[in-house]
């Protein structure tokens, strides 16, 4: 077990390293803490695949998940509300598809595109991991990601953080609902106790 975490984290350190050029573009317009979440990203996706290919099982104590769950949300909330200063966000996008559109036809650079739908699907994941570990009836299921995400695209738009954007609300709770169908496979690798 000891062998896929080291081994898991030596990927992850070569994958970023060869990656930096183009992840160091991203701290020019988001928190520099975007460097740690797209490291611990990567490592957990590694880990989480050669857990998977090898059958292993780990055990996590439910308040350690919780504490990683807490750190988690936090960097996460640095990155959407805590941008270098020289942004402003104060535009509104209620037409379904129109930025993921904006993005995938090459109107910025490509790791901005990649980043910013890749970013929108992927750091929600865990949290329909979460959602999926409480046990909620399918009504909650549906209900609390698209509060949940609304509730904080209206905050960034509110403190000029972020944009209002319908397609980021699509993205963030098709991550959450990726969440869901991952959750099996979540819970074949990680038992809590």
């Amino acid at each position: 077990m000891k062998k896929l975490i080291f081994l898991s984290l030596l990927f992850a350190i070569c994958f970023f390293l060869l990656l930096f050029p183009f992840f160091i573009q991203l701290v020019s317009y988001l928190h520099p803490i975007v460097l740690a979440v797209v490291f611990f990203c990567l490592f957990i996706v590694i880990l989480f695949i050669l857990l998977f290919m090898y059958k292993k099982t780990i055990y996590i104590h439910h308040s350690l998940f919780l504490w990683i769950f807490i750190f988690y949300t936090f960097a996460l909330l640095l990155l959407l509300f805590f941008r270098p200063n020289n942004q402003v966000y104060d535009s509104i996008n209620l037409i379904p598809f129109s930025t993921i559109y904006y993005y995938l036809n090459g109107n910025v650079k490509w790791i901005v595109s990649f980043y910013n739908l890749a970013a929108n699907i992927g750091l929600f994941i865990p949290y329909g991991i979460l959602l999926m570990e409480k046990n909620l009836s399918t009504l909650w299921l549906l209900l609390i990601p698209i509060a949940f995400i609304s509730l904080i695209e209206t905050m960034q738009f509110i403190t000029h953080r972020g944009s209002l954007d319908i397609d980021d609300l699509i993205l963030n709770v098709l991550g959450i609902f990726i969440g869901f169908l991952l959750y099996p496979a979540f819970k074949r690798i990680f038992r809590l106790y």
